[in-house]
Order: structure tokens, then sequence, then C-alpha cells
């Protein structure tokens, strides 16, 4: 009779199980993962590495479940908390993360990579007033670190302190101007003037051998920034196509998947709503394309003192996720769509309420303005009775143009083509059309032109749909100090601004495919 064989080595269990997970083997990486977790109960690292698992996976619960008893274990390994800081912020647990944070400090003894690092997932959470903070560190222990100014010029463009992020973007180029992001980051910055602009140095940045897709996309646009500024149609709309064509070669996009996505959420019939809403704050979600003036609009009902302006959250998904037991990638898939049928929505609504109230000090309101959550409409109503939904409207070319031109991180991937773009807008509009057949009277239609012409009389009639009392003090824009974690943390600075001329209006021959494909009935 052979000799029994020893079971493998924790050491050796993690070495095939990151194998495996290296080449997506999942299943026997969990297994894997799960053996050494038997040696060594309650291992931080080996949590981590099995809620990265059980997200590819699809298994949101576990996941989930594994990044929350890592934290349960109180670990305060660098190494390991550098990977946990993501997966909390991947599932919204963000008073879990903040705690986190807090292990790791003073922030005198934290590298400045791991500065860096933190610093990002509190900037992504809507907390830039901390993330600066820890970028404050980085550049005090190295003031030259080209890394560590950028994210910070970053941050500052949040919190509106342009002049002190110009200063800082400018130093990081002068010691790397072969860093793509810096350029893209400084033009956004300010108006550019034909005695002070960088359009000769983005061009030879454009020629530096080796460039990469994400670097030609960050320049392109960087390019059409500064063009655009100093009245170069035709040199603006070359830079933007040269970008976007960049952009889009890195991204995996197809018409036809949104498309299918959205009829299923027309076809999605929510089971009955509750007679009462759930307890905590009342939500006012403010939805639409990006680029519609979502922003300005949160910005505004920010003033009134029983409201508290949150950002882009992606809450909602979370609660989402939990309650149909799936993660994927993006707001939303069909996968979602067919579970939610079964789902207790009621139970996922309340779970959203609950992780977001640490964010409220007793305010009775609370705006979520992540545009895409257009898509969970049918969802919110089942889920929040009592919220409130504020679409804002815009031209179509000019909400098509705008998001042409903004180069975004992984979200909206339909907005680099012309006819890509079209077409969303046009699913888009038609989803639209059903929600307020699905749901009369849920659903308040915010017109941006008339948000910016009348602004008055049209918060008086979003305040009546909210519930709310109106406030002079939303009006009052200028001195706000609240960050603003978005694409429009620039724009939003400069107050109420009404155009006589749209901003397309120049490029009005290139956009001529999109604006025919947008004039097409749905």
């Amino acid at each position: 009779m052979s000799p029994a064989v020893p079971a493998p080595g924790y050491g050796a269990l993690l070495e095939r199980a990151e194998a495996c997970a290296a080449r997506r083997d999942i299943d026997q990486a969990i297994a894997l993962y799960g053996a050494a977790l038997v040696q060594k109960p309650a291992d931080p690292y080996v949590l981590v590495q099995l809620s990265y698992m059980h997200s590819l996976r699809g298994q949101y619960r576990k996941a989930l479940a594994c990044a929350m008893q890592a934290h349960a274990t109180g670990t305060s390994s660098p190494k390991v908390l550098d990977e946990l800081l993501p997966r909390l912020r991947t599932f919204n647990e963000i008073p879990a993360l903040l705690e986190c944070i807090k292990r790791m400090l003073p922030a005198s003894r934290m590298s400045i990579p791991a500065l860096i690092r933190a610093a990002a997932q509190l900037s992504y959470v809507n907390l830039p007033d901390q993330a600066i903070v820890l970028l404050d560190e980085a550049r005090r222990a190295d003031p030259d670190y080209p890394t560590t100014l950028l994210a910070r010029t970053q941050v500052l463009t949040y919190l509106g302190r342009f002049r002190e992020a110009e200063q800082d973007v400018a130093r990081a180029l002068k010691r790397a101007p072969e860093i793509a992001q810096g350029w893209w980051l400084q033009a956004a910055l300010r108006r550019q003037q034909p005695t002070s602009h960088h359009v000769d140095a983005i061009k030879a940045q454009l020629q530096r051998p080796g460039r990469s897709a994400a670097d030609v996309a960050l320049l392109g646009f960087a390019l059409h920034k500064e063009l655009d500024d100093l009245g170069d149609t035709q040199g603006a709309w070359q830079a933007l196509m040269l970008g976007c064509r960049a952009k889009r070669s890195t991204l995996q996009y197809e018409t036809g998947a949104s498309y299918r996505l959205m009829q299923a959420l027309a076809a999605f019939t929510p089971p009955p709503t509750p007679a009462t809403g759930n307890a905590g704050a009342t939500p006012i979600f403010i939805v639409g394309m990006h680029r519609s003036g979502t922003t300005l609009l949160e910005q505004m009902m920010d003033g009134s003192p029983h409201v508290r302006g949150i950002g882009e959250l992606y809450d909602f998904t979370s609660a989402m996720r939990h309650a149909t037991d799936h993660h994927c990638r993006g707001v939303i898939d069909t996968t979602i769509v067919e579970r939610a049928q079964r789902a207790d929505l009621a139970a996922a609504g309340q779970r959203y309420l609950d992780g977001i109230a640490w964010r409220l000090q007793g305010e009775a309101f609370f705006t979520d303005k992540l545009p895409s959550n257009f898509l969970n409409i049918g969802f919110i109503a089942a889920a929040l009775p009592q919220a409130r939904i504020l679409h804002l409207v815009r031209d179509p070319v000019e909400t098509c143009f705008s998001n042409l031109r903004e180069l975004f991180s992984e979200a909206n991937p339909y907005s680099y083509d012309l006819q890509e773009l079209a077409a969303y807008y046009r699913q888009y509009r038609a989803l639209m059309a059903h929600w307020h057949r699905r749901f009369p009277g849920r659903i308040l239609d915010v017109e941006y032109a008339r948000l910016v012409r009348e602004p008055e009389a049209v918060l008086r009639q979003v305040c009546a749909f909210c519930g709310l009392d109106f406030d002079p003090a939303m009006l009052e824009l200028a001195g706000r100090q609240r960050g603003v974690v978005t694409a429009s943390a620039v724009q939003v600075r400069g107050g109420i601004q009404a155009r006589d001329v749209p901003k397309w209006a120049p490029y009005a021959n290139h956009l001529a495919p999109l604006i025919q494909a947008l004039r097409r009935p749905d």
C-alpha cells in the first residue's frame, strides 16, 4: 500500500491558485484559494483574491462577503489594503473603505504610491476634500513627482481650485512632458488664447514615437480643446476625430448589445409597488444622457438647506447587483433585468438608502446624479416609490456633440463614433418615452434650454414636483465650495450660461451624418 500523498502546503496552493487566476480558470482558482483558506482561516490576502474571483464569476454576494470578511480581520498590511480598497469601492462599502484608510494613517508614514492610490479611491466616491489631504502629503514628500502633481491637478479641478491646478500640471509637464494625461488636464483648465496656448507642444508630443492608443486619445482631445478655443474649427475637428478613433480602438462596444438591453428593459414588468416608501431620506434621481446639464441642476438644488447634493453614485447599481446576485460590467446588463423579475426590489431600495445614510447630515432629500440611471428607472420606481426622478432634456445635437468631444474613462463607449452615438441617443430617447408611458407622473422632464434662460421658473417647477420649498439660494452658484467630481467640474463653476449660438454650429458640416441619423424616426 503506497503512502498517502501529503496535501499541498499553503504556499503551493497560493502559487497554483494564482496561476489559474492568470489564465482565467476561475472555478479552479476559487477551489484552490478556498483550500488555502482552510489552512489559514480568515487570511485577508486570500479573502481579497477570492473576492476578485467571485466577481469574475458573476457572484456578487460571495464577492462582497469575501471583501467584507477581509475588512473585518482588521488587517493593516499595506499590500492587502492596496487591493482591498478598490474592492470595497466596487461594492460601495464606503464606511469600510474609510476605516481601512484610517489604518494606513498617519499619511506621513505612507509611501507616495499608496497615498496616490488611496486618494484615487476617495475621489472615485465623491470625497475630493479627503483625497486632497493625502495628495498634499505626497506633494510635501516629493514636490516634483509628476504622478502626484497630475493626481493633484485632477482633484484640485474637482474642488474648483483652478489656479493651483494649473501650477501643478505645468510643473508636472516641465518634468515629464511625455505624459499625455498632463496635456489633456491642462487644456481643460481654462480657455486658451492666441498668445497663450500649448498647441505646438501637443502636436510635438503626438509625433513622439511609440505613442499608445490611449496616449493619442488624450493628446487628440487636448489638441481639439485648444484649437476649438482658438477658433480653428477644421484643425479642431481633425484632432477630435484622431482622438475618437484612438479611444474607440481600445473599447469593446456593439450597438446591437445596447439595443437588446434597452428592449429587455422596456419589456420588464416590475412587481407591485409597496403603498409606502422606504425608511430614510427622499432620493432625487437626476438622469438623462451624459452632458445634458445634470451637474448644473444638481449644483442648483444643493443650494437648498433641505437637499444634499452627493454627485454621481453607483449605490443603486450595487443594490441591484446584490438583489440579483450578479456582478456585471457597466451599470446594468440583461442578466440583471431577467433576474430582477424575481428579486426583492423593496429590499434593494432599503439597502440603497441604508448605504447612503452616512453621507447625510439630517437633510430630508439628496440628489443622485448618475445620468445613466435612466436605465434603472423601472427598478427605481418599484424599489423606491417615494423617489423623485428628474430627467434632463437637451437638444439632441448639442447633447451628442458634447458627448463626442468629451473623453470619458471606460463609460459611454458609444460616444466616439457618429453613427454609434446617434444610434445610442435614439435608443435612449425611445426608452425614456417608454418610461413616461409606463410611469405617468413619476418623471419630470427638465428642459436644459429653459433651465439656463429661466432658472427660477424652472427651479420652482422642480421644487414643486419634489415636494420642496424654493429657496433663492439655489440660484446663487458663485462661491459654492462643494466638490464636483464630474466632467463638468470646470464649466459648472462658470455659473449659468445660455448660448445664442450652439457650440456645435461651426461643426455643422462635419456633423451632418449625425444630424441626419438623429432625425430618423425611433
